[in-house]
């Protein structure tokens, strides 16, 4: 295959072309200056220029509560300019890959979210993302995951900013205990996407890691991977408020993800281990 990656120097780009030149396929990653994806013709020019078999979509505008005071650039971003990369997979035969999230649901359910369950984002962050899908899977063969709670290298991450707080002796941790997800590693998510995109697979697929933990949970096992004691103490999400508000359980099902690949999901322990350990070693990558 031979891959046209946006947003190719984020976190999730990075490990997408990592993973991609370790299968032997042909990768370029962009920047956003290289290719803003909001800019239909540069989309465009990149797609003509390296006429790739897939293009993958790891641009968005990521920062949840800057989405409320950003509709507009938010929408742009997640929604408009996917429909520039589903016009420009279209334009040169490729398949379209995009990324999507957790955010496009409400949290009210008790049972893990499946694809065809009904989307209601309480956030400009989940409704742009939510918009953009619909674009992405208006390209033939379009094809779009929704992942979770992402962390890893190259990028500011829940799991960063914990092992900084942590080195820097920001202790005892107040951590929310009442919003459940799954965690995703970044390595372990781009491994999927070219699983999904060998496979042929097409619509919409949920990836996360497993298994369902509280952010104050993940922060305690963030904890014990220190030798030190690092305290970490729960609090409700009314405790913590913050502009944009967040889904109190948006645990995504992976079946399909699992029947389509013949394998189970990876667990983000393993992936939190690996990441954890390059961090204290590098710990300028966590600031």
């Amino acid at each position: 295959m031979r891959g046209l990656i946006f947003g190719g120097t984020g976190m999730l780009g990075r490990a997408v072309v990592r993973e991609a030149r370790s299968r032997g396929h042909a990768a370029l990653a962009l920047a956003h200056g290289q290719a803003d994806v909001t800019d239909r013709e540069r989309v465009l020019y990149w797609a003509d220029t390296f006429r790739p078999s897939v293009i993958v979509n790891c641009a968005a505008y990521t920062q949840v509560d800057d989405c409320e005071d950003n509709r507009d650039h938010a929408f742009a971003v997640n929604d408009e300019a996917v429909g520039h990369l589903a016009e420009a997979a279209g334009e040169v035969g490729a398949k379209l890959v995009h990324v999507s999230t957790d955010y496009v649901f409400d949290g009210q359910g008790e049972a893990p979210y499946g694809e065809d369950d009904d989307t209601g984002p309480l956030s400009i962050y989940g409704a742009s993302k939510l918009a953009g899908e619909r674009r992405a899977l208006s390209a033939e063969g379009g094809l779009v995951v929704r992942a979770s709670w992402l962390f890893g290298p190259g990028g500011p991450n829940f799991a960063a900013t914990m092992v900084r707080l942590i080195v820097e002796g920001h202790t005892p941790l107040r951590v929310v205990d009442d919003q459940e997800g799954c965690p995703t590693y970044t390595p372990f998510l781009a491994r999927a996407l070219w699983d999904l995109a060998g496979l042929g697979a097409t619509g919409v697929v949920h990836y996360r890691n497993r298994e369902p933990v509280t952010w104050y949970g993940f922060t305690r096992e963030i904890a014990s991977l220190f030798q030190k004691a690092v305290e970490v103490h729960p609090v409700t999400t009314d405790e913590f408020p913050r502009p944009a508000p967040r889904p109190a359980y948006s645990v995504l099902d992976v079946q399909r993800f699992e029947d389509l690949t013949g394998r189970r999901v990876e667990p983000w322990g393993l992936g939190l281990v690996e990441y954890i350990a390059d961090l204290t070693q590098h710990p300028r990558r966590a600031l």
